[in-house]
């Protein structure tokens, strides 16, 4: 298994606590697509963020790539293991688009000089995702769809075994969503990736292995398969 959750919970204190996740169990196994679907505020965006050590479960135990977040340092971990896809693709707006696909290696320490192989990679994965005439562009100048597209390039960066998306085409049209929702696809299976999205979209949803709904904190596996049909 790329990813094993069992037993997350996490309860938000307030006047009234919150119990928003209450016992998740997850095993997402190699080269796999798994989407993760759900109401709004029904913690989807808080159990991403677990899996992904961005923040912490109250309880629980989760294994990376063979590795324990109890264990391991947890920058280290997310930097050499985990892609990231945000709704908001959280680019360097006066950075040039190569050198945001890039950031992930430099924070590795990783050499991004031309001719590194780093920075082959990073023009390969911006060809892959149909940008590599944009490189030398600012990201501020690129469109919605170019950005998210920039942004997946980025996550494959450092070579992750997972990448996690959360809504990826939230912000995008339906057009742009499908371009997206199949190089997510396309780009994690092709290069035996597993891929944990959240997401709305059922279009998004049926492309995926596995998917699974979080409602009142529990998640389930769906018996409901998407269709273009539905």
């Amino acid at each position: 298994m790329i990813l094993s959750a069992c037993g997350i919970k996490k309860t938000y204190l307030a006047s009234t606590p919150v119990d928003v996740l209450k016992g998740v169990n997850l095993e997402v196994p190699k080269a796999s697509a798994i989407a993760i679907m759900g109401k709004s505020g029904s913690g989807k965006s808080t159990l991403l963020h677990i899996l992904g050590t961005l923040e912490k479960p109250c309880s629980g135990t989760l294994t990376i790539s063979g590795v324990s977040t109890a264990t391991y340092p947890l920058p280290i971990l997310r930097n050499r293991h985990i892609g990231f896809v945000f709704q908001s693709c959280h680019l360097l707006d006066d950075t040039t688009v190569l050198e945001n696909v890039l950031m992930p290696a430099k924070i590795a320490r990783t050499a991004t000089h031309v001719g590194s192989p780093a920075h082959h990679r990073a023009l390969y994965l911006l060809e892959a995702v149909g940008l590599k005439e944009r490189a030398h562009f600012l990201a501020k100048n690129l469109s919605g769809g170019e950005k998210q597209r920039a942004a997946i390039a980025r996550a494959l960066c450092n070579d992750p075994e997972l990448i996690l998306a959360d809504e990826p085409s939230g912000n995008l049209d339906h057009a742009h969503s499908l371009v997206i929702h199949q190089l997510l696809i396309d780009l994690t299976k092709k290069k035996g990736k597993s891929l944990i999205v959240v997401t709305h979209d059922e279009e998004l949803a049926a492309l995926c292995d596995a998917i699974y709904v979080l409602k009142s904190g529990i998640l389930s596996l769906s018996s409901h398969n998407f269709s273009a049909t539905d």
